[in-house]
């Protein structure tokens, strides 16, 4: 079976990827592959951090690889906290005051259309692919549900009437910018495999 590294030390997104991707390719993270690194994003674009993190592991493995970055857009916010969203109320990347903060710069605005957006570079025998994929939906007015990460107890995916956070990871699966975006690269490295 195929092991690709995914460039993240996020345990949760490595689990959404893993369950996108299924059994036709083994995915570990950096910490499995014995990489201790925090790789940083200082891009102003989520095609630019992806390809930053990819092109690192690829430096230090010398092997394939990719990575992710991913953004929430909300419209009335001018698409904040888009490229900024792990970090959006500081360095620290705490979720909770995170969303605080979203929540608390959309006060009672009542257009509250966002989107998640995640671009994916894969680092393939030295050329790069780029697949995204993006997921409409709405923000809501308080957090609901335990279950995900980051943002997903106020993100109403278009066609719910659930947060990502009241779902399981095989229900998230079925409207996620991340499983759209890992379905393209699966059938890429379909094509190649």
């Amino acid at each position: 079976m195929l092991t690709l590294i995914f460039a993240t030390n996020n345990a949760n997104k490595v689990k959404e990827i893993q369950a996108a991707i299924g059994d036709k390719i083994n995915v570990i993270s950096l910490k499995e592959a014995g990489i201790d690194i925090d790789i940083p994003e200082p891009h102003d674009t989520l095609q630019a951090n992806a390809t930053e993190k990819s092109r690192t592991i690829q430096q230090l493995t010398g092997g394939n690889c990719f990575s992710e970055d991913t953004g929430l857009e909300v419209d009335a916010l001018n698409g904040e906290p888009g490229v900024k969203s792990a970090r959006y109320a500081g360095d620290d990347r705490a979720f909770d005051k995170n969303i605080d903060k979203l929540l608390d710069k959309l006060g009672n605005n009542t257009h509250r259309t966002a989107r998640f957006r995640t671009v994916i570079s894969l680092l393939w025998e030295g050329k790069e692919h780029l697949f995204e994929g993006i997921c409409e939906g709405n923000i809501i007015h308080e957090r609901k549900g335990g279950e995900g990460f980051g943002y997903d107890p106020v993100f109403v995916p278009a066609g719910s009437s659930r947060t990502f956070a009241e779902m399981s990871i095989e229900e998230k699966g079925s409207f996620s910018h991340r499983k759209k975006a890992a379905d393209k690269l699966v059938s890429f490295l379909q094509t190649i495999g």
